[in-house]
């Protein structure tokens, strides 16, 4: 075997493409688009969506096929369902025992995401009210001017954000406006999105995909490299930062879910 050059072996999108309940994918010239839905229809947050969602960025990441990833939701909403305050129903239910897996799905899920090392497009189709934080986290996020940005999940339902909104939302919003937005429920639509710079475009549904799929084009039009190590340059802060941060807020929202 030449010490310059050792095989590994490759994970291959036919792997992958179709393990997914929760995740549609579909490639075409390098570009893969992850569509998130529920049994066909708009994309409601449970426990088998948490654990695709992590094992799918950890494949999509390792795939060397991919050169660019769109990330969209299914019809008119991108992520639900809303929660009434105070109404969360898994509030003061766990054990060490059943909180385990969740905590170490959640501790690889947004570094895996950022781990995947081509630029990566969020084409937000609607209301974003349960980990809004995933699609923020894309290089380019578009929004259909319908969409609006909101956590219902975590303190407005009984719930401490320590899974990543306590990181991403006052990183990207400013640390005053997160913890507001964190603890108020505050609802932001696709305009306020983009004048305070969560949103990078804003236009009608039907424009979205053709917009993230022009992107992508221009985007495969850099040398491999160049693509792959630009990606890995803007997203390393952001892993030092859920290196530092995302266990321990996880922890703590793991104790106060716990029951008394």
């Amino acid at each position: 075997m030449s010490m310059t050059h050792i095989e590994r072996a490759a994970t291959t999108y036919d792997s992958y493409r179709d393990r997914f309940r929760t995740i549609a994918m579909t490639r075409e010239d390098g570009i893969l688009e992850m569509r998130f839905h529920t049994d066909g229809g708009p994309l409601q947050w449970s426990l088998l969506a948490h654990n695709e969602f992590e094992s799918a960025f950890l494949e999509v990441g390792r795939d060397r096929g991919n050169e660019v990833v769109i990330m969209t939701g299914t019809g008119d909403e991108f992520c639900g369902p809303a929660i009434k305050p105070g109404s969360h129903p898994n509030r003061n239910t766990m054990t060490p025992e059943t909180y385990d897996p969740i905590f170490w799905e959640s501790k690889q899920l947004l570094p895996h995401l950022l781990s995947i090392e081509v630029p990566v497009i969020a084409a937000i189709n609607g209301p974003a009210v349960r980990h809004a934080e995933i699609p923020l986290l894309s290089d380019v996020v578009l929004a259909a001017d319908d969409t609006y940005f909101q956590d219902t999940a975590h303190f407005p339902g009984g719930m401490v954000p320590g899974d990543g909104m306590h990181i991403v939302m006052p990183l990207l919003m400013g640390a005053n406006r997160g913890r507001y937005f964190l603890l108020t429920g505050q609802k932001i639509d696709a305009p306020e999105a983009q004048r305070i710079g969560l949103v990078n475009e804003v236009m009608p549904r039907a424009a979205l995909l053709d917009r993230a799929r022009e992107l992508a084009r221009e985007f495969l039009k850099q040398p491999r490299i160049v693509r792959r190590y630009t990606r890995t340059v803007m997203t390393e802060d952001l892993k030092g930062r859920m290196h530092g941060l995302l266990a321990y807020g996880l922890a703590l929202e793991g104790m106060a879910r716990m029951k008394s």
